[in-house]
Order: C-alpha cells, then structure tokens, then sequence
C-alpha cells in the first residue's frame, strides 16, 4: 500500500509507539492522520486531527468510524499490560488486558472494515508482540492477549482479502515505550518500529517481525516445549527420586 496521501488512523497516539507512527507517517507525506486516544487533548503533535476513542467502549469505536469515514490504514496500536500472572494474577487485570489488547482490536476492525471497503480497501497493521510466542514467570496474561490478537490478525486477513484489504502483522521484543519504563533490559527505539511496520505495509508484507529476537523466536515456534523451556525440565529431573 502506498503510504502518501493515505488517510490513517493510530489508536494510542499521544505517546510510545503511536505517537512515532504519527510522525513517521507524516514524514511519508499522509494526507491526514487522526491521532486517536482516551484523552484527545493530550495529543500535542501539529498537523493532525485529534479524536476521542477508548478501545474497549463499543460506543467510542463507532463513533470514531462515523468521524473518519475517509480512513484507508487503520493502525491498532492502542495496547496495555499488568504484568499479571494467570494461576494468581487479578482477574480484573487479566480481563482489562484481553479487553483492549483482542477485544480493542477486533471493535477497531468490526467498525472500520466497510470504512475500508468503501474507500478501496486499504489496509489494516495490527501492532502484536513476541510475547504473543513465549511464555515467561510473570505477564503471561499479557502474553495470552497478545496470541489472541496474532489469530485475530491471521483470520482478519483471510477474512478481508475480498474486499481487498491488506492485514499486516507486527511482532517484536522489548520497546523503550512508558510499558517498558523501569525494566532493565536493552530496548529498541520505538521511531525504529514505526520505520520497518511502516516499510512493510507499503511492501504489501503479511506480517513484520522488527528485531532479532522476535525472528528467532518466531522460528522456534514448532519445537517441542522442553527445548523452548529447559529450565522445565531441569525441575522435573530435580522432583525424580534417585
């Protein structure tokens, strides 16, 4: 898809990933760009078009789809995590999380899919995660979301290929966004995600997997747990009596 004078919209976009989707889109010469988010009135970039949406309220979504009838790229960005365990997490926690990680993203998709249709079809970039193929001690809700919404966006793409709506994936590891904030791991330059997402979508890609570690594990994704998770293993051999 071609990204100059496209009309998009970024879910999230007063901050984080979002808000360098906003300007590396304005960077490629879109013809407007609705920044989305809960509070408009933090959207502080220049030269787009505020707008109120909260991705888990059915009534937001649809009267976002009725302001921006022009859409062509829909970019679900709008994201959370609560770092909740699924065996003794908060179970409010873990609802939040599959309520705007999948939820969010498939109202998103419901409401803007004829938007699309009507102006071309257009194409969709639903912003997933590595963690969406692997399992850690904690966030594991998070995880579980965001493996919701990788099907999601696989059925997504089957199901708007005829109307000729292109769906793209993008995939990767830790981001120095505020989600991130605290964790001391490395982290990529969230201006370097926007940069590859954006490449691939106007590549036409089905899916972008944006750093190292997001393409290697993406590879292991059909070996057998023992390999994924020694340190399963090593436990199990611990409990063996000898």
């Amino acid at each position: 898809m071609e990204l100059e004078n496209s009309i998009a919209l970024v879910t999230g976009a007063n901050r984080g990933i979002g808000r360098r989707f906003v300007t590396e889109l304005q960077s490629r010469g879109a013809a407007k760009i609705y920044a989305a988010a809960r509070n408009p009135e933090d959207v502080d970039l220049p030269g787009v078009v505020p707008i109120r949406l909260d991705v888990t309220d059915d009534a937001s979504v649809t009267a976002a789809a009725a302001a921006a009838g022009d859409v062509t790229l829909l970019i679900n960005n709008a994201g959370m995590s609560t770092y909740a365990k699924l065996v003794d997490g908060a179970m409010p926690d873990i609802r939040q999380e599959m309520e705007t990680n999948y939820f969010g993203t498939l109202r998103m998709v419901r409401a803007f899919a004829p938007v699309l249709a009507a102006n071309g079809g257009g194409a969709v970039l639903n912003v997933l995660s590595v963690m969406a193929w692997m399992a850690y001690e904690h966030s594991n809700s998070y995880s579980a979301s965001k493996a919701a919404a990788w099907a999601l966006t696989n059925g997504i793409r089957v199901e708007l290929a005829d109307q000729g709506t292109q769906v793209t994936g993008l995939a990767m590891a830790s981001v120095d966004t505020d989600m991130m904030a605290g964790i001391d791991v490395d982290k990529t330059d969230p201006a370097l995600i926007a940069r590859r997402a954006l490449d691939g979508v106007r590549a036409g890609a089905f899916e972008v997997l944006a750093d190292a570690q997001t393409v290697a594990w993406k590879a292991r994704l059909g070996e057998d747990p023992a390999l994924l998770y020694p340190q399963l293993v090593r436990r199990e051999s611990a409990r063996v009596p000898r």
